[in-house]
């Protein structure tokens, strides 16, 4: 079905491009807030830029989230620019923030979370934009500026959107599942997978337990630190990028992951469900910055802009079956889905009840959360 997608979408753009024709009406597109082979890199919407006069050549580092982005993209903007990308992997925003902090890397575009974003900025860690370099940045969806993470909107631009949710195989478990309870049910014992990651890990067992996922309190962060020490021996392993071969081949039941992942490992196994459970559960928005310091950043600027570009962004989202946060993009793609694949990508307001986005949190929880963590996983 994807491919059939982003043909439809291209042949649109390019006669939007032709005879200057918008996108049809459709339904609401924004979530509220809370290398590879050539291609023809011609195809792109009326409403996008390349910044003139722009000298061109080098390279540009990009690092990323495993799984999400279309690599075949990269030899379309190294043609139109003559800029070479350099692609590197991080598996969670704190590994990603670990390997920038201790100065191991030095990249030039980097791919973080709300709440990453707005500790990288208090920590410095991070370069102003120059807008003029990045004119698409007319693209994004209102809905995605300023938020809290960037009030300002100085130092981001918003790349996709998504939740968390709980995916299952229905092969394995007779049962509907609608709770992060499942997570912690001895009925499940060995077939259970859980986020290789402090954040999200300690929000599913926060959530369960009624606390908010930014909750300060240290008393129930502790509570939700001996209900992950209790899940511990009912774990099959504690995952991140793993958890596609291990649910696509049935090995085992149920984790908690991202939903526009869950489109494409259903693909592979049509007996996977996915179900953002009745506590709530994470809206994230993640966004392109460029670390302070940065060797290439006005190469970075112009592969932002590049991202942001409509037909870049339909082409990417294609690939990674997240919401772009490109107003014109994310409709053109809803456009082509079916109904419940249209919930998973774009969810209301209902579906996001007791649900937030993750805010930075103060230095003395994150230091109890580093703390809980390695305890657990000792």
């Amino acid at each position: 079905m994807k491919r059939r997608i982003v043909l439809v979408l291209v042949f649109c753009l390019m006669l939007a491009a032709l005879f200057g024709c918008g996108p049809a009406d459709g339904r609401s597109n924004v979530a509220p807030p809370g290398d590879g082979t050539v291609a023809n890199g011609d195809d792109q919407n009326s409403g996008s830029e390349n910044p003139p006069g722009r000298e061109t050549g080098g390279v540009v580092s990009v690092f990323n989230w495993g799984e999400y982005i279309d690599r075949s993209i990269f030899a379309d903007f190294e043609s139109e620019t003559g800029i070479r990308v350099e692609y590197s992997e991080f598996q969670s925003n704190e590994e990603m923030y670990s390997v920038l902090r201790l100065g191991g890397a030095n990249f030039d575009v980097i791919i973080p979370s709300d709440y990453m974003i707005a500790r990288m900025i208090e920590d410095d860690m991070l370069e102003e934009l120059n807008f003029n370099n990045i004119p698409n940045n007319s693209l994004i969806d209102d809905s995605y500026r300023n938020l809290e993470y960037d009030p300002d909107g100085r130092y981001s631009v918003a790349y996709m959107t998504g939740t968390v949710g709980l995916i299952y195989n229905t092969a394995m478990i007779s049962e509907d599942i609608t709770s992060w309870g499942s997570l912690f049910d001895s009925r499940y014992d060995g077939q259970v997978l859980m986020f290789d990651n402090p954040r999200d890990a300690f929000a599913i067992a926060l959530k369960y337990l009624g606390f908010s996922s930014n909750t300060v309190n240290e008393d129930e962060i502790r509570a939700a630190y001996d209900l992950l020490v209790e899940q511990k021996s009912l774990l099959q392993a504690y995952v991140m990028d793993q958890i596609f071969d291990k649910l696509e081949s049935g090995e085992a039941a149920m984790g908690p992951y991202y939903a526009g992942d869950f489109l494409i490992m259903r693909e592979n196994n049509p007996d996977l469900a996915f179900v953002r459970p009745v506590e709530g559960t994470n809206f994230f928005v993640d966004a392109m910055c460029i670390p302070r310091g940065a060797a290439n950043k006005e190469n970075a600027e112009l592969f932002i802009n590049f991202m942001t570009r409509t037909d870049i962004a339909v082409r990417n989202m294609d690939f990674i079956w997240y919401a772009s946060a490109n107003a014109e993009a994310a409709e053109l793609f809803a456009e082509e889905l079916d109904d419940e694949d249209y919930d998973i990508m774009f969810a209301n307001e209902e579906a996001l009840a007791n649900s937030n986005v993750f805010t930075h949190l103060p230095a003395h929880i994150l230091e109890l959360y580093d703390q809980l963590w390695v305890q657990l996983k000792s």
